[in-house]
This record gives C-alpha cells, sequence and structure tokens, in this order.
C-alpha cells in the first residue's frame, strides 16, 4: 500500500517533463493529472485514518542511504490540501491564461511545483527536505514571471527568489549541524538522539530562521506582500494555500516532533509573540490596501500568524489527548485557510481579468456585474474571519478555549482583534463591490469553468470543512507532530 506515496510524487513529475516536451498535451493531461492526485489525496488519507501507516525507502537502500518517504495523517491532510487546491487552479489557469504559448510555459513549472510540495511533505530525510525546498523556491519564482508584462512583478519574483535562496541556505547550513553533531540525517535515525549540546541549538536556530524567511512570518515578511500581490491569480493562490503552508509543516516536524527535547517555553511564548504581532499588522496593511490582491496577501500575514499564536498554547496543554485536540484544531485552521484563500484569490482574478485592474475604490457594481465571483470572495471571507459555520470558526474556538485553560488569556485578546479587523476589511470589500452605479456597460462573458473552481472551493472552506469536522477531527488530531508536543 506504501507504494501510493510514489504515485504521489511520480505523477506530477511525469505530467510537468511530458508537458514540456508534448506542449500540445499539456491542457488536457493537466486536468486528468489533477483528477488523479485528488484521487490518490482521498485514497492515502482514507488509508491513514484506518490507521494504515505509509513508509516507503526507494531503492532498496538501508535506512539513512535512500530516499525515504512516509506519511501520517498530519502529511495526509496537508497532500488532500494540495490536491484540492491544485485541482482548482489548474481547472481555473486553463481559462485564465487565453494565449497558447503563455500555458505551454506554465503548465511544466506548475507540475514541477506540485513536484516539490508533494516531496516535500513525504520525506523523510532532512537534506532531500533541503532539495525539495530548493525546487519549491525556484520553480514558484519562475511561476511568479509568467505572462508578467510589468516591471514591479518582474522585481518582486526576483526579490522572492533571493529570499527564498537565503531561507534555503540558513536551513542547508542547519542540516549540516545536524550531520555533523548526529552523523545522519533521517528523522526516524535522529528521532530521540537530539541533545541539548550548543551545536544542536545554533542547528534548531539556523533550521527555524530559513524556514520562518518562507512563511513570512514578521519580521521576515517584506517580500510575501508583492510577490503573491504580483503573480498571476492561479499562482498567487497556491502560493498563499499551499507553499507557506509547507514551510510551516515542517516547522511543526522540527519544534515538537525532531527537536521536542530542546524546545522550551520562552522559545514557543516568543514564536507566538511573532504570531500575534502578524495577526495585528497583517490585518491592519489589509485594512489600508489600495488593491485586492494586496489585501488578500496581507490577510496571508495575517492568518499565518494565527497558526504561530497555537505554539505557545498546545506547548502549555496539560495532557497529550488534550493537546492532540488541539492540534487536530491547528490543521483544521491550516486547511481552512489554505482552500478559502485559493478561492479568494481565484475569484479575484476573475475581476481583475475582466475590468483590468484590481482596485478597491473602483470596485462599484462588481457584485452586480460578476455574482458568482463575487459570492465566493464572500464565502471566502467567512471562512477567513472564523464565522460559522466554517472549519476556522471551530478553530478558533479551541485556540480561545485552550488560551483560557493553560492561563494565557493575551492570546484570547490577539484571537478576537484579529477576527475584528478580519472583519472590517471584508466588510469594505463587500461594500465597495455592492454600490450601484445604474446601467453598466456590457462585459464579455465569463465562463463557468473560470468561476465555479472559486465558488466551489469557498463552499469546501465554509460549509464542508465546519460542517464535517466532527468527523475530520479525529483524523486531523492523529498526526505524530501533535502527539510530541
Amino acid at each position: 500500500m506504501s507504494t501510493i506515496l510514489i504515485v504521489v510524487v511520480i505523477v506530477p513529475l511525469l505530467a510537468s517533463l511530458t508537458c514540456l516536451m508534448l506542449p500540445r498535451l499539456s491542457d488536457r493531461l493537466s486536468l486528468g493529472t489533477g483528477l488523479v492526485q485528488l484521487i490518490t489525496g482521498g485514497l492515502l488519507i482514507q488509508s491513514l485514518a484506518s490507521g494504515i501507516s505509509h513508509f516507503h525507502e526507494l531503492g532498496g537502500w538501508s535506512p539513512g542511504l535512500g530516499i525515504a518517504l512516509r506519511a501520517d495523517a498530519l502529511a495526509g491532510a496537508l497532500v488532500l490540501l494540495c490536491a484540492i487546491v491544485s485541482l482548482a487552479a489548474t481547472v481555473y489557469a486553463r481559462r485564465y491564461f487565453t494565449c497558447v504559448e503563455t500555458r505551454y510555459r506554465f503548465w511544466p513549472l506548475w507540475w514541477l511545483l506540485s513536484t516539490a510540495i508533494y516531496a516535500l511533505l513525504l520525506s523523510a530525510d532532512l537534506f532531500n527536505l533541503y532539495v525539495t525546498l530548493e525546487l519549491l523556491g525556484l520553480s514558484a519564482a519562475a511561476l511568479c514571471t509568467i505572462g508578467a508584462a510589468k516591471t514591479e512583478a518582474l522585481r518582486s519574483a526576483l526579490r522572492y527568489l533571493m529570499l527564498g535562496l537565503v531561507g534555503s541556505l540558513l536551513f542547508l547550513a542547519g542540516v549540516s549541524m545536524v550531520y555533523a553533531e548526529y552523523g545522519t540525517l533521517s528523522l526516524m535515525a535522529l528521532a530521540g538522539q537530539i541533545a541539548q549540546t550548543p551545536a544542536t541549538l545554533v542547528a534548531l536556530l539556523l533550521l527555524s530562521s530559513g524556514l520562518l524567511v518562507k512563511c513570512a512570518l514578521v519580521p521576515l515578511h517584506f517580500w510575501l506582500p508583492a510577490a503573491h500581490g504580483s503573480a498571476p491569480a492561479p499562482v498567487s493562490a497556491v502560493l498563499s494555500a499551499l507553499v507557506v503552508k509547507v514551510a510551516f509543516y515542517l516547522l511543526l516536524r522540527l519544534w515538537f516532533e525532531l527537536f521536542s527535547p530542546v524546545m522550551t517555553s520562552l522559545f514557543a511564548t516568543l514564536i507566538g509573540g511573532l504570531g500575534a504581532i502578524a495577526v495585528i499588522w497583517g490585518s491592519l496593511r489589509a485594512l489600508t490596501a489600495a488593491r485586492l490582491k494586496l489585501l488578500a496577501a496581507y490577510s496571508t500575514l495575517s492568518q499565518m500568524g494565527y497558526l504561530f499564536v497555537f505554539i505557545p498554547v498546545l506547548a502549555a496543554l496539560p495532557d497529550e489527548e488534550t493537546r492532540q485536540l488541539g492540534f487536530g484544531a491547528l490543521v483544521l485552521f491550516a486547511l481552512s485557510h489554505g482552500i478559502a484563500k485559493a478561492a479568494l484569490f481565484l475569484g479575484i482574478g476573475v475581476i481583475q481579468l475582466q475590468v483590468g485592474h484590481d482596485r478597491i475604490d473602483q470596485l462599484a457594481g462588481s457584485a452586480q456585474r460578476f455574482p458568482i465571483a463575487f459570492f465566493a470572495i464572500g464565502l471566502a471571507g467567512v471562512a477567513l474571519v472564523g464565522l460559522p459555520p466554517s472549519g476556522a470558526f471551530l478553530a478558533k474556538w479551541s485556540l480561545i478555549s485552550n488560551s483560557l485553560l493553560t492561563g494565557q488569556w493575551w492570546w484570547m485578546v490577539v484571537t478576537l482583534t484579529g477576527t475584528l479587523l478580519a472583519a472590517a476589511y471584508f466588510i469594505r470589500v463587500l461594500g465597495a463591490g455592492f454600490v450601484t452605479l445604474g446601467p453598466e456597460a456590457p462585459v464579455k462573458g465569463v465562463g463557468v469553468s473560470l468561476q465555479a473552481p472559486a465558488l466551489v472551493l469557498a463552499c469546501l472552506a465554509t460549509f464542508g470543512l465546519g460542517l464535517g469536522a466532527a468527523s475530520l477531527w479525529d483524523v486531523l488530531a492523529m498526526g505524530s507532530a501533535g502527539g510530541q508536543l
């Protein structure tokens, strides 16, 4: 059954190579690849929920020498998130890029990025994680330039590339320190060996710093708004929904699975404090943003901050069962944000593609002209604010409850303040869009395949994850990192 791990990684890689060599087949092949990945991701999470473990050593090498793949509930949940968002964005991109030559350049990089994400989620070796991080950064930066005609977009992509390389080099330096200290890079071999030595602490600092750059946690956030705000809509959707999430996934693995013996409450509180600053700062910048995509990008800064606010709360919970349930809430929040943020960017892309801009002060009449896209934006806003019945509401409720349970009431204040600010900037957008200026000039028709992905994702984030959370929560709580807090 563990061969499913190979399928998850190999299928998008083969799709990337095929799209490069046979570009005329790329549109249909990409749709088929997205469907295969969704089915495979569903089968993987179903098998994990039934208690089947997944581990595979490629090439038959002994542990520590070959490329090892493994999956638990945490990895499986993010694989499924990647499959859902990728399929929706793939359907969307087939209509979004009207130029055939642009699509021919887009698809190989698109599936290369997907390969890097899947490989990163399933890798069980620190060096392989570094390789996938590099591949992820290079392909994401290249995708940001697809169809770019403005100098600012190219400049943002270059800044993204440079900062990504800095983060990868910091991560590689940390990997080198770990190998020098312990003589292996296998995550399973390292488990239980980590001791509180100066070299270990330096390695933890380097690894964490590199990944925090890629997560864009304040104060390392300055590259994200421009990169996400200027990239093509399907690329922005994946950057905000997936790319920053997989970096956070690695931090969870490092902090609470590998380096748990050297983690301290002071470190967790510091990380939570930076997350709290991100929640408030990102929300305030979103509230004053002039463009829709910049608002969505700053919203990503804020929403990522919540994930870091979870850290000190989980670390202070009194027993393993409560911690695992709290960890399930963290993963539920990550899934909800990923799907809702992808829906938001895809909905914004419809409006931008039709009217030629995304300025908020010129949105008057948008709800009338693009009702499906604007409804998707509104539903995504419900999930991102954290209103019922969304999955984010349940996750925030858990965060607030656990904050009070552990006596850390200040995290509750941060959560409620961020929620009110998020409601304010979405009300600003909806208010601008629902202003009517009388009869509008006719616009060219917007196909269902361009609008449906945003609406489906928004419904899934708002209703699917919320109403289905009871059956989903137990699976999410099975993530191994949660049990090691």
